[in-house]
């Protein structure tokens, strides 16, 4: 696959990345058989990374609804002073927490298969995804991105934030940003309910 190919690869996960999420969170609703325990053990986790998407999502706006990479501004603030992608880390402990709480009452080769399945697709996507971000973040902010790259992780956390900070935390962003997410995310806490009552 040469570049002009793999880009447009990229770009078309990127556009439909919400519906190709929605793939391992189906597969949960229909085969995963929740019991008390791992809602008590999932259902944390899952709340833990809505609220790591949450402060990301406030810092980085109503941009990411976009079915195009846009960045009016490298932001370097807040999670991001941590991690490249706080938002998408976000997103994957929520899974995680989610493929636990949905999947204890399972034999336990179906409740690796569909955790391990679901993470992994996730892992694919924004594979995928990441690298169709920063392809556009290097061509928009050039050496910046390139510093900012140096100084953080891409995927997992450094324990200090590098001095130089850029972007605040807008909490009004949330209303705009995250409504279609925390309907999802209590639609899921919902099906995991009936699942539970309906065996």
């Amino acid at each position: 696959m040469n570049g002009g190919e793999s880009a447009n690869l990229q770009a078309l996960v990127f556009k439909n990345r919400g519906l190709l999420l929605a793939l391992p969170a189906a597969a949960l609703l229909i085969f995963g058989r929740p019991d008390l325990f791992s809602i008590t053990l999932g259902l944390p986790l899952a709340v833990i990374g809505e609220l790591v998407r949450c402060w990301a999502v406030g810092y980085s706006g109503v941009t990411t609804r976009n079915d195009v990479v846009t960045a009016p501004q490298l932001i370097t603030a807040g999670p991001y002073g941590y991690v490249r992608n706080p938002l998408y880390l976000g997103n994957f402990i929520t899974a995680a927490g989610f493929a636990i709480a949905f999947t204890g009452g399972n034999a336990s080769a179906v409740r690796t298969a569909l955790i391990v399945g679901c993470l992994a697709c996730m892992l694919a996507v924004y594979v995928i995804v990441v690298a169709h971000e920063e392809r556009f973040l290097r061509g928009q902010f050039g050496e910046r991105f390139e510093a900012y790259c140096a100084r953080v992780p891409r995927i997992v956390p450094q324990l200090r934030a590098p001095q130089d900070r850029n972007g605040s935390w807008r909490p009004s962003v949330l209303v705009d940003a995250e409504s279609k997410t925390f309907a999802i995310f209590a639609a899921m806490i919902v099906a995991l309910f009936v699942r539970l009552r309906i065996g």
